[in-house]
């Protein structure tokens, strides 16, 4: 994935950010927009869940499951997962 945070500055905990992942492909006519919501916890770790948002204005998410002790870790976890991942995981939310 090429997704990566660009922040000009420090994020506030507890405060989600909101990243957009490219595209997912389910057929020729269905595309998927996905974001990451990304969030500092109480504790200081770093979590994040998928959002997948539907042509039709559905929006359907994950829990956190993405963490890290830091966010370079977190989003070392984002990247380790496939297309295919995500399609699973899209789908298993339908």
């Amino acid at each position: 994935m090429t997704a990566w945070p660009h922040r000009f500055t420090e994020p506030v905990p507890g405060d989600p950010v909101l990243h957009e992942l490219p595209p997912l492909r389910l057929s020729d006519q269905l595309t998927i927009t996905r974001y990451l919501r990304v969030r500092q916890d109480d504790a200081g770790d770093w979590r994040a869940r998928l959002l997948f948002l539907e042509s039709d204005g559905r929006t359907r998410e994950t829990a956190d499951i993405f963490t890290g002790a830091t966010e370079a870790e977190l989003w070392q976890s984002v990247r380790r997962l496939h297309e295919h991942h995500m399609r699973a995981l899209y789908l298993s939310l339908v």
